[in-house]
């Protein structure tokens, strides 16, 4: 059991044995940021200075087993807690990725030169432990009171380029203006040697922290920073679209306006990354499909020709090939609710579409955003009703017993080439709605007419 109820109690004591040998704490980064904005946060750094590593060390054991995460990062942890504990540091650059830094460990360096190499000034914010005081040495308070991301050093920030996706998605997360100064620089690095790992923990945080994932990509497109990791996203811009449909003008603003709709619904979903991925990447087919056709402007097919086009992009920001699939399933499936519901299809049509949907509640709430992240010329026609309805209903048939494989095997039929064949029959009279009784005396009947 741990000695201390929380990280800021732990905190206070290392602080306090810190001070006995002249040295200081102070609160840094995130977590100073969120406390002024009155915002709860469960990442706790603290930055020790005035000491040297070996009179650090000494004392977290007092409080602990120690966990060093890199002695010459000067960065540890007590276990059982999850208050990062560092000392001041010098970077220099050798590389242009994200990792690629010399580091040095010097507690004797000053709040301002260590200050001073943090990203942003809004991070740039320090708070001794002990007192409460707010160490302000690049005007962050200032800039978060006014909702400001400005950058703290152009050199420093410059050397490291996540600092481009991190900028789009504070503005995001917390609805802030990047200084144009910020946004000057932003558009000069180059983001092309950085992991795919980096970049998809960034977007990953700008599309589910953010109510307005679209401030995010605004952003980036703003800084001409699409290209290479977004290139199926810059690819619709200008695209245009039927204004019957999409009065809201090219497949790029239909696009922001969906995921910021999609944003709304995220946590109904079983996968909230997956769902909003298909947000942003449902109508990338339309840069391929688009056409006039008999004086209209169509996209014919585009969620499934546009497959191959999701699919670089996915595998381009990711490894997870469970999160691939689902967002490929799902963008194929993307217009098929909307459209069901608009010719008020009967109940095997839907309930072929939701047994083809790894997530049939997912592709309703996509159905939903897709729907009111456009303007239309007659105005918007919900389809919730009827598409929640009809879940309702598919749901309740695949919660009852349905026949299986063992079904089969317990009146005789034996496995073979064709089992397979038999279940998919079986599964359509499921899916038709027809109680388990009657289905394995029809499935019986169809595998006998088979032979």
């Amino acid at each position: 059991m741990n000695k201390y109820k929380n990280e800021t109690e732990l905190a206070r004591a290392i602080a306090e044995a810190v001070s006995i040998h002249g040295g200081v704490c102070y609160y840094v980064g995130g977590y100073v940021r969120d406390s002024l904005m009155g915002v709860e946060s469960k990442d706790i750094d603290m930055e020790v200075h005035g000491v040297s590593p070996n009179i650090l060390t000494d004392i977290l054991l007092r409080f602990g087993e120690v966990i060093s995460i890199g002695a010459s990062f000067g960065i540890y942890n007590i276990k059982g807690y999850s208050l990062d504990i560092a000392m001041p540091r010098k970077e220099t650059a050798r590389g242009a990725g994200h990792r690629d830094f010399d580091v040095f460990v010097d507690p004797f360096i000053g709040t301002e030169k260590a200050a001073e190499r943090r990203d942003f000034t809004i991070n740039a914010l320090m708070q001794n432990v002990l007192t409460g005081e707010i160490i302000d040495h690049f005007a962050g308070k200032a800039d978060l009171e006014n909702g400001i991301i400005r950058h703290v050093n152009d050199v420093s920030f410059a050397e490291d380029p996540l600092r481009v996706l991190r900028a789009a998605q504070f503005a995001a997360r917390f609805d802030f203006v990047i200084a144009e100064e910020t946004v000057a620089l932003c558009s000069k690095m180059d983001l092309t040697a950085l992991s795919k790992e980096r970049i998809e923990t960034e977007l990953e945080k700008a599309l589910l922290k953010a109510d307005k994932p679209s401030v995010f990509f605004e952003n980036l497109r703003k800084m001409n920073q699409l290209d290479y990791w977004f290139k199926e996203l810059k690819d619709i811009i200008g695209v245009q679209q039927n204004p019957q449909f999409h009065a809201e003008g090219d497949v790029w603003t239909h696009t922001i306006m969906v995921l910021d709709e999609a944003a709304k619904y995220r946590d109904k979903a079983e996968n909230p990354k997956g769902f909003m991925l298909i947000a942003l990447c449902h109508d990338y087919g339309k840069t391929i499909c688009t056409e006039i056709v008999d004086g209209r402007i169509r996209s014919i097919g585009h969620e499934t020709k546009g497959l191959p086009l999701v699919e670089a992009f996915l595998n381009r920001i990711t490894t997870e090939t469970k999160l691939i699939n689902y967002v490929l399933n799902l963008c194929a499936l993307h217009m098929k609710p909307n459209a069901l519901a608009g010719m008020n299809a009967g109940v095997k049509s839907t309930n072929k579409m939701f047994d083809q949907a790894q997530d049939p509640t997912a592709l309703v709430y996509m159905a939903m955003a897709d729907n009111y992240g456009r303007i239309m010329a007659n105005g918007t026609i919900p389809h919730e009703d009827f598409l929640f309805e009809r879940l309702e209903i598919f749901n309740t048939i695949m919660a009852k017993p349905y026949v299986q494989g063992r079904d089969l095997i317990e009146v005789g039929i034996e496995p073979s080439e064709k089992f397979g064949e038999h279940l998919e029959y079986a599964h359509k009279l499921r899916l038709a709605g027809m109680e388990k009784e009657d289905a394995l005396k029809q499935t019986l009947a169809y595998i006998r007419k088979r032979k």
